[in-house]
């Protein structure tokens, strides 16, 4: 009977999602959002608890988060990695200025405490490289040239989860320092270890995990995977940093045979973890802490695409692409309740627990739409505000943000008719269109 109702219960979760995801495609957004108001619906405190399936969602969305980094990480070898990280560090260090201080100042505006703050730090500071990789996928952008960026922000942040998870389990327990500092060690060897071997012997592995049957690949890839993720993560470093940088040890037709097969698999665990993530959110606990939690939640939000663009903007990305790369880092989740989920198990502040839920809540359903929205937006105003209206006689038309080498920033109502335009850009550059005819050298854009 037990399994009857098991099988009812996870049936109509996979169907529901399906039918959200349908509802979301037909809309044309990520369908996220969806998935975790549903589990919001059905989770603790909501209209009908689920119960015999709780466990295998529970493994369910584990598997899916390691899925999500393993499919992130074949996109790219393991030269882009170390790339990456040699140039992006100072990324990883705006990103931690710019997220981390202002979750650790909330805490002590609301008088919690350091150790409250340093957890709360580390909330709003971690993005959600679940949600993020799931977006990236659902919107297309995995070969887009900000991507790179993106994941190397995100691969930052999960190795110092490396230093901040032992750090953060040893304030905890009030345990020494010398108790701690052994703890830190052995996560920074074992992350380490991973990483050199993923670099170093990486063709050898693909070598080893190569198969032409797609049976045999299947399950050698998805075995390997998960032995990883289970030996870092019972060795105090991410499973997600252990599947990520397997996906990056394996190269050529054997990364691309992998991520076709497991793309199904992914697609199916993903929406199980976010379904997992509102199935454990009491909506009782949320009003209390909304209000401050929103508010954060907004700070946070800004200071994340401000993250993306600077280190978009560094890297030598456009325009757009910054935007893009900002927006896409808002979302929070699967190790900010993680680190929520320790100060509570610990008892360092009651409130922490609900807070930290709503605001993980409501960034992991603004991230997809940040990430959709914010590059075209950002482009809406910054057309609205570079425009050039048609002025009457002699009256000059201003260009916000020219200098004086484009006309002091004014051009005459008789340049404007003439076909004198702002075009968007760094510099905001009022620049001549050619008339019809010969072309000459100085019309010439």
């Amino acid at each position: 009977m037990h399994s009857a109702v098991f099988l009812i219960e996870f049936g109509a979760i996979i169907l529901g999602l399906g039918l959200l995801g349908r509802l979301a495609g037909r809309f044309s957004f990520s369908p996220i959002p969806l998935y975790l108001l549903a589990g919001l619906a059905f989770g603790n405190g909501g209209l009908l608890p689920l119960g015999a399936s709780e466990e295998f969602v529970a493994i369910g969305a584990e598997i899916g988060v390691i899925l999500l980094l393993l499919m992130l990480g074949l996109e790219y070898t393991a030269s882009d990695l170390v790339s990456n990280l040699k140039t992006q560090y100072p990324a990883g260090l705006v990103d931690f200025a710019f997220n981390a201080l202002p979750g650790a100042a909330a805490a002590l505006l609301m008088g919690w405490g350091p150790v409250a703050a340093v957890v709360l730090a580390g909330v709003t500071w971690i993005s959600s490289s679940g949600v993020i990789a799931k977006v990236l996928g659902d919107l297309g952008r995995l070969g887009n040239r900000e991507t790179p960026v993106i994941l190397s922000i995100l691969v930052l942040e999960d190795l110092a989860m490396a230093v901040y998870l032992p750090i953060i389990t040893a304030l905890l327990a009030g345990v020494g320092l010398a108790a701690g500092s052994a703890t830190l060690a052995i996560a920074l060897g074992v992350a380490g270890a991973v990483l050199f071997v993923a670099v170093r012997y990486g063709r050898l592995i693909s070598r080893f995990v190569s198969s032409d049957d797609p049976e045999k690949l299947l399950l050698v890839v998805l075995g390997l995977t998960l032995l990883v993720a289970g030996v870092a993560q019972q060795l105090q470093v991410s499973a997600a940093v252990g599947a990520f940088l397997v996906g990056i040890a394996l190269s050529g037709e054997v990364a691309d045979g992998a991520h076709a097969l497991l793309s199904p698999l992914r697609d199916l665990f993903a929406a199980v973890f976010f379904v997992f993530f509102g199935l454990h959110t009491d909506p009782a606990s949320i009003p209390p802490v909304l209000l401050p939690a929103f508010a954060l939640a907004v700070v946070t939000a800004l200071t994340k695409i401000a993250t993306g663009h600077w280190a978009a903007r560094r890297a030598g990305i456009g325009v757009k692409g910054r935007w893009r790369a900002g927006g896409t880092l808002v979302a929070r989740g699967e190790f900010s309740i993680v680190i929520a989920g320790l100060a509570v198990t610990a008892g360092v502040q009651p409130q922490l627990g609900p807070f930290a839920t709503a605001y993980v809540l409501i960034l992991v359903v603004i991230g997809p739409l940040t990430a959709r929205y914010t590059e075209p937006v950002a482009t809406y105003l910054t057309r609205r505000r570079t425009a050039v209206p048609l002025g009457k006689g002699g009256d000059t038309v201003p260009v916000p943000g020219a200098g004086a080498g484009a006309g002091a920033g004014a051009l005459s109502g008789a340049e404007a008719r003439a076909g004198v335009e702002a075009v968007p850009g760094p510099e905001n550059v009022a620049v001549r269109v050619p008339e019809p005819g010969p072309e000459s050298a100085s019309d010439r854009v």
